[in-house]
Formats: C-alpha cells, structure tokens, sequence
C-alpha cells in the first residue's frame, strides 16, 4: 500500500505538482455551476449585487439601521455588513461542500490515480473565484456612494491568505470524517448557521458586553471580519501581529488537516 508523505513541505509541493490539474477542476466547477443558464457566469454577478441591493435597501430604509452611533449614512450598515458577509461565504462554501468531497467522488478513489489531497483546493478556488466577484460588486457599491477606495484595500490579501489556509486544513479533516462519519455532513450545516450569528457580522464586537468578547474572539471568523471591514470600509491598516498569530496559528491548522487526510486515505476504498 502507498505511503503518503506527511511532511509539512509536500502540502506546497502537491498544489505547485498538481496547479495545472487545479486550474482546470476549478474553472470546469466554476463553468459546470451555470452550464444550461441564460446568462451564464453573468450570474456570478448578479447574484451578488441583488443581494447588496436587498440588505442596502432592508437596513437602510425599512429598518433605519446603523453602524455607528452618530452616523446619519443610510448605506453605510449593508457595506460594512457585506464585508463581513463575503468572508462567511467563503468560509461556508468550503466547509459546507467539505464532508461530501470524497464520498461523491468514488471513482477518483476506486478506479483512478487521482491526487485527492486537492480536491478541498478546487473548492476552495471555486469559492475564491466568487469571492472576487463579490469584492468587486463592493467596491463598485463603495465607488458610486463615496468615491475612490482606502488606499489600505491593497492589505486586503494579507487577511485573505490566512484565511485561506486555514479553509484549507479545516477542509482536509472534514473531507476525511465525512468518508468514515456520514452524519458529519448534517452537523456541519447547523455549525455554519450557529457561527453565522455567533461571528460579528450583522453587529459590531464592541456590542457585546466585554466578558463575552474573549469567546467572540476565540470565533476563527471573528479576526477575518474585523480586520476585513478594517481595510475595506474604515481606510485602517490591519492588526499586523494579530494577522501573523492567525497565520501560526491557521498553517498549524492546514497541517494537521494534511496529515489526518494523508493518514486516513488509506481507508477511503474499503469504506466507499
């Protein structure tokens, strides 16, 4: 039986060996999601600025809601609210897609030598592709009603890539649990709904009482929204020693995922 390298260098070395394989699985899953649509990929589009129509149109003018105390923009809540929304959707896209990868991909365990370790990076490339799409939605939003961007959005990949990796590991122990715990699937959907409520996204953290922020902070989303709305909306450079414990702390994570995935493959045949 083959022996999987659990080095933490082979995690690099896999996607630089298999990018060529990526490229295509994730524009084939971007392309296959709208195959059959009138308008096509324009969906990616639309999708995304329907839904800043509807919150800007909800918060501002039905429920007169807003950010800050003092603040008289009616436009101001739905933007910072979608900063922070982008990165749960990723985050769910993922994580959501994480436990079934393998178990509705058998032939590429039975019957095909295919790198499975790469299969949470073409969802996740997916993910990514939509992610950019709805950035772009928002800076077109922020355009029309306050000019040109902070010049701070240019920090805005420093926070994606911790992020990032830490979709990543978090994906590799799921994908495999989903193959050996099938219920695992069911409970992921009602984790990502708890966090959604449980991450500062539709509120501030400062609105919660200070004995209860340490554990909003202890939230992996919670750093990745803050320092979001940080670069995109408030124009301030990020927590630059926070951004590097969450890198620590998020490639421990992406490790630890490769080696639980790299150890448990073995298996994935016997029970599928």
């Amino acid at each position: 039986m083959q022996d999987y390298s659990l080095h933490p260098i082979e995690m690099v070395a896999s996607f630089s060996r298999n990018f060529t394989l990526i490229r295509a699985s994730v524009k084939r899953e971007v392309f296959g999601r709208y195959r059959g649509s009138f308008l096509g990929i324009l969906w990616s589009f639309f999708n995304p600025l329907f839904t800043l129509g509807v919150y800007t149109f909800v918060f501002s003018e039905v429920l007169k809601a807003r950010w800050s105390v003092g603040s008289s923009s009616k436009v101001e809540f739905a933007l910072v609210l979608f900063a922070g929304l982008m990165s749960f959707n990723l985050f769910a896209e993922c994580i959501n897609r994480a436990p079934t990868l393998i178990t509705n991909n058998p032939n590429y365990v039975k019957k095909v030598v295919f790198p499975l370790e790469i299969l949470p990076c073409v969802v996740l490339g997916s993910a990514l592709f939509h992610f950019c799409v709805s950035l772009c939605v928002w800076l077109l939003a922020y355009v029309v009603f306050y000019g040109v961007p902070h010049a701070t959005v240019l920090y805005f990949p420093l926070v994606l890539l911790p992020f990032s990796i830490f979709i990543l590991g978090a994906s590799w122990i799921l994908a495999s649990l989903g193959v050996f715990l099938r219920d695992v699937s069911q409970f992921i959907g009602i984790v990502i709904t708890a966090l959604m409520f449980l991450s500062p996204i539709f509120y501030p953290a400062s609105a919660l009482p200070e004995g209860y922020r340490p554990l909003l902070y202890l939230n992996p989303l919670t750093p990745v929204i803050e320092l979001s709305r940080d670069v995109l909306y408030w124009g301030k450079q990020p927590d630059f020693k926070l951004l590097g414990i969450y890198l620590l702390a998020a490639s421990l994570v992406a490790w630890l995922g490769f080696v639980w995935f790299q150890k448990t493959r073995k298996g994935f045949a016997d029970v599928l």
